[in-house]
């Protein structure tokens, strides 16, 4: 049976005696006081480093140490082997209490390896707690030594006199929380008092308290702690105060650049993923590594690595949802497993794999984050934790990354960029002053950097400070701006920075004041369309998101048609991952009979817009509708007779009519007037099924007014929707 305690440094770091606790049912007779032995064993010859809880862990430890002596006794004297039968006269009783004490020396183990493994500054905001989880230990210790029969144990004299011993020291034991650490936390709270009346902190004694008594000596050891606290915001324990620990994080970033600087600084890729495995090794940061053999069906075909997201195909086979798109966005049409052709593109989600997974993982401390709206979003986060001091923490840590960022070295000047991403990834009061310190200029000037990881966090910096609205219309006005925005989106030097300005450009986009503005800056159209055409699911996404919100322009037409942007939409119609957007920009540029013209005179984009209302999503299959709607109503009767000859029309539309959203059944029963409305021997052909739809269509009541020439508005899920990276 592997041992779970190998893994526990990558459990994500909830209260460590949360939940039940049961003994392996393989472990009974002389295969418990084995298992015990060496269990106690382990623990009591680790060394748990931590500057919190000393007292009480090695008060703890000793306990485990005696019980440990207690234990190899019994293994010694009645279970040389595992495999062993106890003597007759071995008690019933006594057999349950080692059940119990086994149970007891593991959450012993979790305990210290949580406080080993965890935050100098999350052990001080819960020090109380933790000190009571130490006292709860030692007095369940107390109450399973007083029901163990001793008695009935043949002990030898110097083994019972040690447990008795034992037993009266953890009857006398109180709670203790230690008064060094409740000071180091008064003065932590102290500081974010001060930030909060207006007030920074003398840094003197900033250094005094991180550095020489907290024992945080270098900007690695700040960003250790920074990611630990915010993973304790995302688990969002119960009894949690949000708003301090979201304090603590900004006092401590805030340090972190005042007391050290820019100094051995390892700046990422945005978007490195920090919770990729090996194939077939997953290494631990906490301990070294250890091999796992993970369990073949959990593994992808094609990387061979646990699956994250999985997803089934066409042919029912199962691929984690990285690889199966990438595998597809390099051309292949065929199952990589079964070698049939895939009839479409649709990705299912496995969920009862993923499940398994998830508790596999869960059983060995994996940790597996679902991928599908998993945990609480980060914005309901960042309201949640919103206070005072948080802010003005932020505030002057913001100024110390700008000035950095305008006269700093190279370097520092990425780290920088690097942070202020971070940094306004949530809240709108960041974005909001950190534009007001300055950064939009000096970000900017970032965007020709030959060092790609620079470029790249200054653009998403840039786009996660656009979400703001207010900060829109100064990114707008900054003289350059937009102009380098589009140089990153045409000549980036990597995808992500080219993708992320597309998404800027998305952002900006949503004031309607700013789409001309955008439209009309030279090249700016074909690059979307490009990246509509070449990018990534990601990229394409944000193009078309992108050219959707400049099609709402009603002068935008003409450079789309003019610099490929309609042929690149209708393209897309054929890509699940943007056929729904592609389709509901379609509908809006159609409004213009020569733009009617160019995409009804091809047969594929009636076809596409078909099939999208057979297989798309209750919007996109609106929006396919829409565009078909539209596209007859501009071209007039040749292009409706040629949308009427399709043969499944007639059942999509009843179809829709019966099942379809409220403007999706409004669009189909316009559609299916349309249609009736041609040459005689095409309505014929059509048969019953028209007749059908067109009473459908009488029951919702339609009049003429409904072919009025505004009335073209789409439906885009993602409308409004701004990543933030």
């Amino acid at each position: 049976m592997t041992s779970p305690f190998a893994f526990l440094s990558l459990r994500r770091r909830r209260s460590p005696l949360s939940g039940a606790f049961f003994v392996p049912g393989d472990l009974s007779g002389a295969a418990l006081f084995h298992a015990l032995a060496a269990l106690s064993a382990d623990v009591a010859s680790a060394h748990y480093a931590s500057l919190s809880q000393c007292r009480n862990a090695r008060s703890l430890v000793h306990r485990i140490r005696i019980l440990a002596v207690f234990f190899e006794f019994l293994e010694e004297s009645f279970a040389p082997s595992p495999s062993s039968p106890l003597p007759p006269w071995f008690p019933a009783s006594a057999a349950l209490c080692f059940r119990e004490l086994y149970i007891f020396v593991y959450r012993t183990k979790l305990l210290l390896d949580y406080c080993s493994q965890s935050s100098r500054l999350w052990l001080l905001l819960r020090n109380p707690q933790i000190s009571g989880n130490f006292h709860d230990l030692t007095q369940e210790l107390a109450t399973l030594l007083d029901v163990l029969p001793l008695d009935d144990l043949r002990l030898a004299a110097d083994v019972r006199e040690q447990i008795e011993l034992l037993r009266r020291q953890c009857r006398r034991s109180k709670l203790f929380v230690d008064p060094v650490d409740e000071e180091l936390c008064r003065r932590i709270f102290f500081f974010l008092g001060q930030f909060e009346t207006g007030e920074a902190p003398d840094p003197a004694e900033l250094r005094d308290t991180f550095v020489h008594r907290l024992g945080i000596r270098d900007a690695r050891v700040c960003r250790t702690e920074i990611e630990f606290l915010e993973e304790q915001i995302s688990n969002q324990e119960e009894d949690m105060d949000l708003p301090l620990v979201s304090g603590v994080v900004a006092l401590t970033r805030y340090c972190r650049f005042l007391l050290f600087g820019f100094q051995e600084m390892d700046v990422k890729k945005p978007f490195s993923d920090p919770g990729k495995t090996s194939r077939k090794r997953l290494s631990s940061q906490g301990s070294g590594s250890f091999s796992l053999t993970i369990p073949k069906d959990f593994c992808c075909p094609i990387s061979l690595d646990l699956m994250k997201d999985p997803v089934v195909v066409s042919t029912g086979q199962t691929y984690d949802r990285a690889s199966i798109t990438q595998w597809m966005e390099e051309g292949h049409r065929t199952c990589p497993n079964s070698g049939l052709t895939l009839t479409n593109t649709r990705l299912v989600p496995n969920r009862a794999l993923a499940s398994l997974i998830s508790q596999w993982c869960a059983s060995y401390g994996i940790p597996y984050g679902t991928p599908e709206g998993a945990g609480v979003p980060a914005e309901i986060t960042a309201a949640a934790c919103a206070s005072r001091a948080a802010t003005e923490v932020n505030r002057a840590t913001s100024r110390i990354l700008v000035q950095q960022l305008s006269a700093g070295s190279q370097e520092s000047k990425t780290v920088a960029a690097c942070e202020l991403r971070l940094l306004a990834k949530t809240g709108k009061e960041n974005r909001s002053f950190i534009a007001e310190a300055g950064a939009i200029p000096a970000l900017c000037r970032l965007f020709r950097s030959s060092d790609p990881v620079a470029q790249e966090n200054a653009v998403t910096a840039i786009l996660n400070i656009s979400i703001h609205d207010g900060n829109k219309s100064q990114i707008m006005n900054e003289e350059g701006c937009l102009k380098l925005i589009v140089y990153v989106l045409r000549h980036g030097l990597t995808n992500e920075a080219r993708e992320n300005a597309a998404a800027t450009l998305f952002s900006l986009s949503a004031v309607h004041d700013f789409k001309k503005m955008i439209v009309d800056e030279q090249g700016v159209v074909a690059a979307l369309a490009n990246l509509l055409m070449q990018g990534s699911s990601r990229g394409k996404k944000d193009a078309v998101m992108a050219l959707f919100n400049l099609s709402t322009h009603p002068e935008s037409w003409t450079r789309m048609l003019d610099m490929g942007a309609v042929s690149a939409l209708v393209g897309a119609l054929r890509d699940e991952c943007v056929a729904e957007e592609a389709a509901g920009a379609l509908a809006l540029l159609m409004r213009h009979p020569i733009l009617a013209q160019t995409v009804g005179s091809e047969d594929s984009a009636i076809m596409n817009l078909v099939g999208l209302m057979r297989r798309g999503t209750p919007k996109g299959k609106e929006n396919a509708v829409a565009a078909l709607q539209e596209m007859c109503r501009r071209c007039g009767l040749p292009v409706t007779q040629k949308v009427a000859r399709m043969q499944v029309l007639g059942g999509l539309i009843q179809s829709i009519l019966l099942t379809g959203t409220k403007r999706a059944k409004r669009k189909a029963a316009l559609l299916a007037r349309m249609c009736q409305r041609c040459e005689g021997p095409i309505a014929t052909a059509l048969g019953n099924q028209w007749a059908m739809n067109h009473a459908l269509g009488r029951t919702n009541s339609l009049t003429d007014s409904s072919f009025r020439s505004g009335d073209v508005s789409v439906s885009v899920s993602m409308a409004r929707q701004v990543p933030v990276l």
